[in-house]
């Protein structure tokens, strides 16, 4: 991939090489990415794709808030859709979002707007492309409860359209292929008072703020609750709470959430997790299954690292 460069596309969107990924992502750790695309609109991904090498890897990202990219950081492109593919729109009480678009900001967008059943976007931290690719939820909402159709396309630039139901969402879970790469997606609202919608909103970022850890560098809900119960309980439980590997460590405030408190890295987060895992398990709770995704290339030693560099 030394050449990888010389072997892309020529597009109308940006190419970075050896860009570290730390950068790009909320822990804040992760090597470089061999390069990084950032396409202007949907014709020019679209482009991308149907002229890039099959050989190629790609890897699209958002705003990283749910993502551990290894010290040994990613090969191939990594597709960056938040510099520019973000716009919000709506016709009547459908609210449509390009995917690069915050969560936040669609939330906020539909309040301005007076609609209502989208207020649940506001505390979840990442972009309407994550939020696709593993039905984000929070305060008992889904993005499966309120997306009516989500449009994209596959490795060979071909547009794509489907419902929840044929990507078979499920409860942080999506069927979709894994080479699909969403553009946009138009979600179901309904009219509201201003007032009420304002409170709720206000209400979940209160709830938020008190019940996570702020203010650190972290990846959002490390796990997903398993069946029947809460991951944070059974990590509590397993006596995991503040537990340290370097550092990252498990949070005091609120144990299904790592933080790295300032030069953790990605191994030491990884490892941090799967101790987390094995605890948990030792201790007759349920096999906890990671909900941060976890890519890229493993470094496993500092010498390693040195020697590769």
């Amino acid at each position: 991939m030394t050449d990888l460069i010389t072997r892309l596309p020529k597009v109308r969107g940006d190419y970075a090489m050896k860009d570290a990924m730390s950068a790009h992502t909320w822990f804040g750790v992760g090597g470089p990415a061999d390069v990084i695309f950032s396409p202007v609109d949907e014709d020019d991904l679209s482009h991308f794709l149907a002229h890039c090498d099959a050989d190629i890897p790609i890897l699209p990202i958002g705003a990283g808030s749910n993502l551990l990219v290894r010290d040994g950081g990613v090969s191939g492109v990594v597709i960056k859709l938040t510099d520019h593919m973000k716009h919000i729109h709506h016709d009547g009480t459908v609210v449509t979002a390009q995917t690069g678009a915050l969560d936040a900001e669609v939330a906020r967008y539909a309040s301005k707007a007076g609609l209502t059943g989208l207020e649940f976007l506001i505390g979840i931290p990442g972009t309407v492309g994550g939020g696709l690719r593993m039905n984000a939820g929070a305060y008992g909402s889904e993005f499966k409860d309120i997306t009516m159709i989500a449009h994209g396309f596959d490795r060979a630039g071909n547009p794509i359209s489907a419902t929840p139901t044929e990507m078979g969402m499920a409860y942080r879970h999506s069927d979709a292929p894994a080479d699909w790469i969403f553009t946009s997606a138009s979600m179901q609202a309904r009219p509201g008072d201003h007032a009420a919608i304002r409170t709720r909103m206000k209400e979940i970022v209160t709830s938020r703020g008190d019940a996570q850890p702020r203010g650190v560098r972290t990846g959002g809900s490390t796990f997903a609750n398993p069946d029947g119960g809460k991951a944070w309980q059974e990590i509590d439980r397993a006596g995991c709470r503040g537990l340290a590997v370097g550092a990252a460590q498990v949070s005091e405030k609120h144990c299904n959430f790592l933080i790295n408190n300032g030069g953790a890295t990605a191994e030491e987060i990884e490892t941090l997790g799967e101790t987390v895992r094995a605890r948990v398990l030792a201790s007759g709770g349920p096999d906890l299954r990671w909900e941060i995704r976890r890519i890229g290339r493993v470094l496993t030693t500092s010498k390693q690292q040195e020697t590769s560099q």
